[in-house]
């Protein structure tokens, strides 16, 4: 192996640049969605306003998943194809974990699509198809913590971290103002949600913070040789 792989390519720094800001856009997204959303959005800012900028996040987010994954497949370290892009589960390099990106990567352009073509498609069946948004998010987190080789730096961490305690402040706040009554609908709401950050942790400290994880995360297509 080179000094150049051993120390990573720019394909690799690029691919993790893009995923890490596309990751930071999508929780921008997903935050702006869920506190603006409801019967008491923001009184400051016209709900046009939050609709643009929620839209112009969300194509941002995208643009910056695109690069996270032309730059993935295109670096030759790990050989992908261009079928791991759409094809959840369907790579020989750490499967479980890539697929969850691919499958974000697919449920994100769902929402996309659906939403130009909201006016055809209806407010009905178009929200059925914008809740898988709410989706994305996790299935994003926990791909970018499975699949980075740089998850165990502080940074990293620390940006995980700064996602996570966003979108589960944003859904706190949205729960408070939505006034009393409807606890049947804020448990089914706020369960889900604390779950994430119990399921996080405890797959941090178990996988990707301990010593080999590299190693098991791609058990599945390791060689009899023992080769990647």
């Amino acid at each position: 192996m080179t000094t150049l792989a051993l120390a990573g390519s720019p394909l690799w720094y690029a691919s993790r640049a893009g995923g890490t800001l596309a990751l930071l856009l999508l929780t921008a997204t997903v935050v702006l969605g869920i506190a603006s959303g409801g019967r008491y959005p923001p009184r400051r800012i016209g709900r046009f306003e939050i609709g643009l900028v929620h839209r112009n996040l969300s194509l941002l987010s995208l643009v910056f998943l695109i690069l996270h994954i032309v730059t993935a497949v295109l670096d030759p370290f790990v050989d992908l194809g261009w079928a791991v892009s759409v094809l959840p589960f369907a790579a020989s390099y750490r499967p479980l974990w890539l697929g969850l990106g691919t499958a974000a990567f697919d449920l994100l352009l769902a929402v996309l699509v659906t939403s130009a073509l909201r006016q055809r498609l209806g407010r009905r069946r178009w929200k059925a198809v914008h809740w898988l948004s709410y989706g994305v998010w996790p299935l994003a987190l926990f791909h970018g913590v499975g699949t980075g080789t740089d998850t165990r730096l502080s940074l990293q961490l620390w940006i995980y971290v700064g996602c996570l305690g966003a979108a589960v402040g944003a859904v706190g706040w949205r729960l408070w103002r939505a006034g009393p009554g409807h606890v049947a609908a804020r448990l089914t709401a706020a369960l889900p949600v604390a779950a994430v950050p119990v399921l996080l942790t405890a797959f941090l400290a178990t996988g990707p913070l301990q010593p080999g994880w590299a190693q098991r995360a791609a058990a599945a297509v390791l060689l009899p040789g023992g080769g990647r």
